[in-house]
């Protein structure tokens, strides 16, 4: 039985460990200069893709011009394609496997127990105490350390209460003036994908092995409340029922 599901807060079972992208520990940095300190296969993996137009990343794009030598937080796996694209335009990008953070981070917490829960075990393992600790540990970032993110479709895929919690923890990583780059299903997502910035205005979507099931699907309000001190949302929905987002702080 899973750690949440002893919690009452069932999640899915953990899915098999999928391919890896280019570099595939969690956190990958560039300096910027095209160095990037990375480990294992430098093959993307093979997975079924496709292309889409992103209007909402023109835009985001836009939002940067000019930034110079900027910083960039990619909260999904550390795909050569992205980090290219970003560090030819002079950032430093920094990518951070949220999802599969949160899959590792949950099955240690399951390996500590030992036999039924107690009194004490439930009360430092609420979901809301399981997510700070969770941030706490995984992204450890100054306030302001970011201009921009790309979130993709992670709010999706984390039980309600640690996507308010990782929210929060975000915003205070993005500089005034910041910028989040967005995605959320308006149904159901058939399937589970990956994304990677091909070029300016095109993400390669590809189909992966399931991390989490989807755990909520987010209204235009909720997702209002949630980017709460973001002083700009701007939405584009598309027939592949994706809104492609936009949170300006």
């Amino acid at each position: 039985m899973g750690l949440l599901n002893k919690l009452g807060q069932a999640i899915g079972a953990h899915a098999v460990k999928e391919s890896e992208p280019a570099w595939p520990t969690s956190r990958r940095a560039s300096n910027g200069s095209g160095a990037i300190a990375a480990t294992g296969s430098h093959r993307d993996p093979k997975m079924p893709e496709l292309t889409r137009v992103s209007n909402a990343l023109k835009e985001f794009l836009w939002n940067l011009d000019g930034l110079g030598r900027g910083t960039l937080l990619d909260l999904g796996p550390a795909w050569q394609t992205t980090l290219n694209f970003f560090i030819e335009r002079g950032f430093r990008v920094t990518s951070e496997d949220i999802l599969r953070g949160w899959s590792d981070f949950l099955a240690q917490e399951e390996s500590k127990l030992k036999g039924p829960m107690t009194a004490e075990d439930y009360a430092e393992r609420t979901p809301e105490t399981l997510a700070r600790r969770f941030l706490n540990e995984n992204l450890r970032y100054a306030p302001g350390s970011f201009d921009a993110m790309l979130l993709w479709d992670t709010l999706d895929y984390l039980e309600p209460k640690l996507a308010k919690e990782t929210v929060a923890h975000l915003t205070e990583m993005v500089r005034p003036g910041g910028v989040v780059f967005g995605l959320f299903h308006s149904k159901k997502p058939a399937g589970f994908q990956r994304y990677r910035v091909l070029d300016t205005t095109s993400l390669q979507v590809l189909e992966a092995k399931a991390i989490f099931p989807a755990q909520k699907l987010y209204q235009n309000r909720e997702i209002q409340e949630m980017f709460g001190r973001f002083r700009t949302m701007k939405s584009y929905v598309s027939r592949d029922q994706l809104r492609e987002t936009l949170f300006i702080k």
